[in-house]
């Protein structure tokens, strides 16, 4: 029973970071396509008042694995050194930037400086993801594999697959908060980049049994589920695809592209679990003979379980704050 509310956990702060920071780093992305350096710097402001709590999930996530599956976080973190660097590194030159240019603006250096790091920290969380598709050398528990040895071209696939998805969340979520020219190019943009992701999705789908970790779909509950939710995956990404470049005053259906996304992006992530559960590292690292000890896992579940709401919280707290569209003056309306 631990151990599933557990892996619960650990998926619920995998998704809720995807979604959030997924957005947050579309947006940051975005910037860089964008040559009006009025457009970009309203696209950076749209996130400098939420963007530290979206990435708090992934501090959650990172001690939700550490507490709960001591073997498996051992084992990923060496596996994935050099992308989880570079995404730890280019979060904080994400945060720097954001603070800098809404201290200093127009700041155009700091400006870029957000959205390179942005599309670096992008791709690599989707070649991280990918290298949990190459065999894990272990000898005995002791990683025995090299940080270069995940490597690969699946991996590479991978990345861009989330760097685009990540891209259409954040043309979605633009589209959402701004109005006018910035309103009508994220609609125009947002509508190619998850048409270009949504490509790059069914090919990876099809390239992952080519791996070491190929999709589990041998009982019929395991593909009925699968094929469900990718249909449900499916619906999301047609709704923003439909919705995307609609000529309609800004209003309120301005968030089905968003809405859409999400619930795509959601979708996806729950097909893949439902296919690799229990395992939690290839080939047969699982929930159960990577979880930590009992009395840990009970205390450790406490205090996330009491962290959680309060970091929802605050991200409802500060979405809600700042409701409303853009104002091209700099305000809110």
């Amino acid at each position: 029973m631990t151990t599933t509310l557990w892996s619960a956990t650990v998926l619920v702060c995998l998704l809720m970071y995807v979604v959030l920071d997924g957005y947050d780093l579309g947006v940051g992305v975005a910037t860089l396509f964008e040559r009006d350096p009025a457009h970009r710097r309203h696209m950076l402001e749209s996130v400098a008042v939420g963007w530290d709590g979206n990435e708090t999930w992934l501090i959650l996530l990172g001690v939700a694995l550490w507490a709960g599956f001591p073997l498996a976080f051992g084992t990923l973190l060496p596996h994935a050194y050099l992308p989880m660097t570079v995404v730890l590194f280019s979060l904080v030159v994400r945060g720097v930037s954001v603070e800098m240019a809404s201290q200093a603006p127009p700041a155009p250096r700091w400006t870029t400086a957000f959205g390179v790091a942005s599309l670096l920290a992008s791709f690599a969380q989707g070649f991280a993801l990918g290298t949990l598709t190459s065999a894990v050398h272990l000898r005995g528990d002791v990683y025995t594999g090299s940080a270069f040895g995940a490597f690969s071209w699946f991996c590479v696939l991978s990345g861009l697959t989330v760097t685009a998805a990540y891209t259409a969340l954040g043309y979605a979520y633009t589209k959402y908060k701004a109005a006018g020219l910035l309103r009508d190019s994220a609609a125009r943009r947002g509508a190619a980049a998850t048409a270009v992701g949504g490509v790059l999705l069914v090919v990876l789908l099809f390239a992952v049994d080519t791996t070491a970790a190929p999709l589990n779909l041998e009982s019929p509950g395991r593909a009925f589920a699968f094929a469900g939710l990718l249909l449900f995956a499916a619906g999301g990404g047609v709704t923003a695809l439909v919705t995307f470049p609609r000529r309609q005053e800004p209003g309120p259906a301005d968030v089905l592209s968003l809405g859409g996304l999400v619930v795509a992006t959601v979708s996806v992530f729950l097909a893949l679990a439902v296919t690799r559960y229990p395992v939690l590292v290839p080939p047969d690292l699982t929930v159960d003979s990577t979880a930590g000890p009992h009395s840990t896992m009970v205390f450790i579940l406490v205090g996330i379980g009491l962290n959680m709401p309060l970091v929802l919280a605050y991200n409802v707290f500060a979405h809600r704050a700042f409701a409303g569209k853009l104002d091209t003056a700099g305000g809110h309306s």
